[in-house]
């Protein structure tokens, strides 16, 4: 029988018995094999995404949220580096897709392809058929082919030609883009938006890290000391046990209460919707686990408010045409409001 844990809400999570592909022996998932395959893989992205742990760290909770991850920044800080490192550390199948103008659906998705010998279509798979898909600048391309990654991001599958195709799992498209003022963007629309579990800024990296960089990256690439420390099968039973966290009633009214009060924001004309809620809970269970915890405490919920919600906000503008406030000044104004009413056991904040 497989050992049992008990969290403060007396919620018992037993070990799940699974096989590692990689080396073909059982292996019991537990707390003490969670950690040391997720440590694995963030220490393998951060050798080569340096100083930037927070950044590493979020792209890890949507590969195991079942999210998906849009990173925006200006160009050459890491971007594209992050999305590379992260699938280089799992030994899953990866494509890249470099989103240009003229880049179309069918490019993305697939086609169906006559076939002269049977006299029938045959369907071609897109590039979107892989575990991770990196969409490299994904606002350079039309909204027409932005689209077509809609529903392959929230059902994980492709219709085309009224035939659905199932996509792999797990599967998680990490998107980059450069800030829509830069010329020759498409701004991503809200219903594409909405569909990433996350946005993250890379940032300028701190004088050390910059250094560091200059004299490790002259020669040699990065990428290329990196090697799988996890497989896909793996990445799969990470997924359920994180989706397996505990989350207490008084945290669901928590991150509840933090999505309706976006709504009724006098600074927002657009709130976050039903699926950021859900997706905020999501990866709060994952942020919980990585911190070695089988339930969730309203810190977790707190950490991931900005990157969860603020893209999918759309603050007022003042009467002048220019934004009163910033999508991440509504939240801290509402964090300030509804942040000290929540109540949780004592047990969860030892």
């Amino acid at each position: 029988m497989p050992p049992v844990h008990v969290d403060p809400w007396g919620v018992a999570l037993a070990d799940i018995a699974t096989t590692d592909t990689a080396t073909g022996t059982a292996d019991a998932l537990t707390a003490d094999t969670f950690a040391r395959v997720t440590d694995s893989i963030l220490a393998s992205v951060g050798r080569v995404i340096d100083g930037k742990p927070d950044a590493v760290r979020s792209a890890l909770v949507c590969l195991l949220a079942e999210g998906h991850l849009l990173i925006e920044d200006v160009p050459g800080v890491g971007k594209t580096m992050l999305a590379r490192a992260l699938a280089a550390s799992v030994d899953a199948t990866v494509r890249r897709i470099q989103f240009t103008p003229d880049l179309l659906p069918g490019d993305v998705t697939g086609v169906s392809v006559f076939n002269p010998v049977d006299r029938e279509f045959e369907f071609k798979p897109g590039a979107i058929f892989a575990h991770i898909v990196i969409a490299d600048e994904i606002n350079r391309s039309s909204p027409k082919t932005q689209s077509a990654l809609l529903e392959a991001m929230e059902e994980g599958q492709v219709t085309v030609d009224g035939q659905t195709h199932m996509l792999p799992d797990p599967f998680l498209v990490v998107a980059t883009q450069n800030p829509l003022e830069m010329e020759g963007t498409y701004a991503l629309p809200e219903a594409q938006r909405d569909r990433f579990m996350m946005r993250i800024s890379m940032g300028y990296p701190d004088s050390r890290s910059e250094a560091l960089m200059l004299r490790q990256r002259d020669t040699v690439n990065p990428l290329d000391a990196i090697a799988p420390v996890a497989s896909a099968s793996r990445i799969a039973e990470l997924v359920a046990w994180a989706r397996a966290v505990h989350v207490a009633p008084t945290i669901e009214d928590y991150a509840v209460a933090l999505a309706g009060a976006t709504r009724t924001h006098s600074d927002l004309r657009l709130g976050a919707s039903p699926r950021a809620t859900l997706q905020l809970v999501r990866a709060a269970k994952v942020w919980a686990a990585l911190d070695g915890r089988g339930f969730v405490i309203p810190d977790d919920i707190t950490a991931l408010l900005i990157p969860v919600f603020s893209h999918r906000l759309i603050p007022t503008r003042s009467a002048g045409g220019a934004r009163a406030r910033t999508a991440a000044d509504a939240i801290a104004s509402i964090l300030e409001r509804i942040a000290g009413s929540v109540r949780v056991p004592i047990a969860a904040r030892q």
